[in-house]
């Protein structure tokens, strides 16, 4: 039971399938529209019809109906009808589709199925066919229009081309035909074009011709044409048989043509043409009447190629123009060249001799002078007279001549010849250079690959000027076409075309000639058209500081700019992207950057600029410096003259002894002396020995006491000094050199004293040393204190090498008036090994018991 239940709602789908599906059932639902063809955008009503009692599955239960407009849903009303129907309504009030379908929908029971459809279309009614024009061919004398067929209607139509006639009108007359129009042809596809074939025309005689075009929404048609085919025929080209020259040596010339057969019989109306090849456009020649015969037309250049055509129309007619005629060609005969010659020059002495070197340029003669082709150029210095040739200085094919003429010639003679003659002598005047020059020169761009040229005239009207132009950089010398000649002194204009091209640079100079001499040139520069640079100079760093850079650069070459140099940009940047520029006169190639931070990286770049644009160079990388080069000197020169001023310090303390004593003062040392490591010859044979001693024993020095005095000061004397030395003593021995102490007295030693001879011979004694010698530790005893003095003229210590020669002053002969007092003798600690003392002889020695004399 459960899987019959299944089963029934499938078996109820199929069912209305089958039952509802279109034609299934005939008249179970109909859909009605108002129009199937409609005008673009206007409203569009459609109802749906259900009648339920054709409809097996639908006797019982709701009904719900709904549209489709292609794949769009969209809402109608719905109500019951009579009779037991289901109806819907629908309208649209706008319909913007060309073509698009509407279906009808029914849902019963959850399912939908469609059960009627409608197609509607919509355009335009059809547009009105214009521009009719008919040709009549002579060949099938099939007549083929053609029209423009007007705005796309978007709807289907039917275009048919119709004609009518009337054999009983006059020729002359084109009315509305009363007779019926018949289609004379339709044309194939979407084509504007169709030919009405012979069979239906009235040759001769007029026709009404028109389009007609029909679709759901109307009929239109073009404008009636009014025609005689005849009249609208157009002729096969006629043929040119010859071309000659009449008579000869005349500019005039005669040509034989004829028709095409298929307008043999007509009469016709026929035009020539012709030009040469340096010519822009055809000469054109009318009203030439008549089947076949001849044409004569004059004006021809000569020796000049031509080339000809000739087309034919009837003459009655306003019928279309043949074809032109293949054409033919034809030159005519040459004559001696005409006219002067347009001549320039330059002269200037020459190295050697009495003679000068000149220079002619001339421009070959134009074509209607040159009459035919020029073979060459003949100069001399004279002219020609009859019966004789005067000789020759130059004969080229060229448009210059270098030659040399004696000097204070005047005059030369320039001449063209061709194959058929030689043209008059033309006289060229070599006149000073000596006028005023023009008030005022300008150059603009006359186009790609020319240039206007404006002067201002000077005081004095000038008969003609010239004209010279030369590239930059300079072409060779000689260039024909750098120059032109404007015979018109009162012109202030003048067009330079030769030889010009775009984004080069042009120098020009204008000059003034005068019956009898030639102004100074007034000079510009010019450029037909400018662009950017090719490229940037490149940037040199110059010089660099902590707050400025100078860089430099190469201006760019004239064949580089393209153009006139407007302005250097320089741009720089710092590491934070802060970028600056300076705009700098395309005169100058250097330039400052000021105001920049110390030790900071930049990087700079240049643009060079013209009218037309610019371009950049590359980047430079500059890095400035932490101090100025003045203050980099400065501290070098500071930092030099500390080292030169601690180098002289050091020089004078090692040089100069007083500055030296100043700053660290000399200690005599006794030990290291010459003195002190002298040892008599005498005291190395004998040792010393001191008897009496009454301890052995080495004496300590505990004190050197080094005395000095003031300079012109007597020493004070100790003891009785002798005033006489006796016989057999050393000389100068005026004072005792031992001398002894009381008792009591808290140290003893002895006194070294030095002997100066002042300026009288007087001698000085000065007391230089003091020694005092100790007891071993622990004696008690007192000791008498002994002071010794040396009487030498030599000092001690000052200068200890080389050692002294003699020391005669240390050697004593006799005793001192002094003796050792009391009876100890010598004192028994004398360090006998003390270098100093070993060679002096102890004054008093005879008093002294115990003491050895030596």
């Amino acid at each position: 039971m459960a899987r019959r239940g299944a089963r029934t709602p499938f078996l109820l789908r199929l069912s209305l399938l089958l039952l509802l599906r279109p034609g299934g059932t005939l008249g179970c639902a109909s859909v009605v529209v108002g129009s199937p063809v409609v005008a673009l955008g206007s409203a569009v009503t459609a109802s749906c019809t259900i009648q339920s009692k054709f409809c097996r599955g639908l006797e019982q239960g709701k009904v719900r109906i709904t549209w489709m407009l292609d794949n769009e849903p969209v809402a109608g009303s719905q109500h019951r009808g009579p009779g037991g129907t289901d109806v819907s309504n629908l309208t649209l009030p706008q319909f913007n589709h060309t073509q698009a379908k509407l279906w009808c929908w029914v849902e019963w029971n959850g399912t939908r199925q469609r059960v009627g459809m409608a197609e509607i279309r919509a355009g335009y009614p059809p547009a009105k066919p214009f521009n009719l024009s008919c040709i009549l061919s002579l060949s099938d004398y099939g007549l083929t229009c053609q029209w423009d067929p007007g705005a796309d209607s978007h709807l289907p139509t039917s275009v048919v081309l119709k004609c009518a006639g009337d054999p009983q009108a006059h020729p002359s007359r084109c009315r509305r035909s009363r007779a019926q129009a018949v289609t004379g042809c339709t044309p194939k596809g979407s084509h504007s074009r169709c030919t009405v074939p012979r069979q239906l025309l009235q040759l001769y005689r007029q026709m009404e011709i028109w389009v007609s075009t029909t679709n759901a929404l109307g009929t239109a048609e073009s404008e009636h044409l009014c025609i005689d085919p005849m009249d609208v025929a157009k002729l096969d080209p006629p043929a040119l048989r010859s071309i000659q020259s009449i008579p000869v040596q005349t500019d005039c010339v005669a040509l034989a043509w004829e028709v095409a057969p298929s307008s043999a019989h007509m009469e016709l109306q026929c035009e020539l043409r012709y030009r040469a090849p340096e010519d822009p456009a055809w000469a054109l020649v009318t009203d030439i009447v008549g089947q076949a015969g001849t044409a004569q037309r004059c004006g021809f250049l000569f020796g000049t190629r031509y080339h000809f055509q000739m087309r034919c129309r009837r003459s009655s007619a306003r019928g279309y123009w043949s074809e032109w005629s293949p054409g033919r060609n034809y030159t005519t005969h040459e004559k001696a060249p005409t006219g002067k010659l347009d001549v320039w020059w330059s002269a200037r002495p020459a190295r050697a001799g009495r003679r000068w070197e000149v220079q002619l340029r001339w421009k070959a003669p134009r074509r209607q002078e040159a009459n035919g082709r020029v073979l060459g150029y003949r100069v001399t210095l004279s002219p020609r007279r009859r019966g004789r040739d005067p000789p020759t200085v130059c004969n080229t094919t060229h448009t210059q001549c270098n030659f040399s003429a004696p000097a204070g010639t005047r005059r030369v003679y320039v001449s063209a010849y061709n194959a058929a003659g030689e043209s008059a002598a033309t006289e060229v005047i070599l006149l000073e250079r000596k006028e005023q020059p023009l008030a005022g020169l300008w150059a603009v761009s006359g186009g790609e690959r020319s240039l206007w040229v404006r002067w201002e005239a000077p005081p004095a009207p000038p008969a003609a000027y010239v004209l010279e132009w030369q590239r930059v950089p300079s072409e060779p010398e000689g260039c024909s076409v750098c120059w032109q000649m404007e015979r018109d002194g009162a012109a202030t204009t003048a067009l330079i075309q030769d030889g010009i091209e775009p984004f080069q640079r042009y120098n020009i100079s204008v000059y003034p000639l005068y019956k009898d001499a030639i102004g100074a040139p007034a000079h510009t520069a010019a450029y037909s058209k400018q662009k950017a640079p090719s490229y940037a100079p490149k940037l040199h760093l110059k010089s660099i500081s902590k707050s400025d850079a100078e860089l430099c650069w190469d201006p760019v070459p004239v064949e580089m700019q393209n153009g006139f140099i407007t302005s250097y940009t320089i741009f720089w940047a710092n590491s934070t992207a802060e970028v600056s520029s300076a705009a700098v006169n395309p005169s100058l190639s250097s330039f400052v950057i000021r105001e920049l931070k110390p030790s900071t990286l930049y990087k700079v770049h240049i643009m060079a600029s013209t009218a037309a644009g610019g371009t950049n160079g590359t980047s430079l990388t500059l890095v400035t410096t932490v101090l100025d080069d003045i203050e980099i000197q400065f501290l070098f020169l500071t930092l030099g003259l500390t080292f030169v001023l601690l180098i002289l310090l050091l020089i004078c303390f090692q040089k100069n002894g007083r500055v030296k004593q100043q700053f660290w003062p000399s200690v005599p040392d006794p030990a290291n002396s010459s003195l002190g490591k002298w040892v008599p010859a005498e005291l190395q044979q004998e040792p010393l020995q001191v008897p009496g001693v009454r301890e052995p024993g080495l004496a300590t020095i505990s004190t050197i006491t080094v005395l000095e005095r003031a300079v012109g000061k007597q020493p004070p004397t100790r003891g009785k000094e002798p005033a006489t030395e006796p016989t057999g003593c050393l000389p100068a021995l005026a004072q005792p050199y031992v001398r002894q102490e009381g008792p009591g007295t808290p140290d003893r030693g002895w006194a070294a004293a030095e002997t100066r001879h002042g300026p009288a011979g007087s001698g000085e004694t000065v007391q230089y040393a003091r020694v005092v010698g100790d007891g071993y530790k622990g004696q008690q005893h007192a000791r008498p204190r002994l002071y010794l003095r040396s009487s030498s003229t030599q000092p001690l210590l000052l200068d200890p090498s080389p050692s002294p020669k003699a020391y005669e002053n240390l050697w004593f002969h006799g005793a001192g008036p002094h003796g050792c007092p009391g009876d100890g003798g010598c004192p028994e600690d004398l360090p006998a090994t003390f270098p100093l003392l070993q060679g002096l002889r102890i004054s008093g020695a005879e008093e002294l018991h115990d003491c050895r004399v030596f």
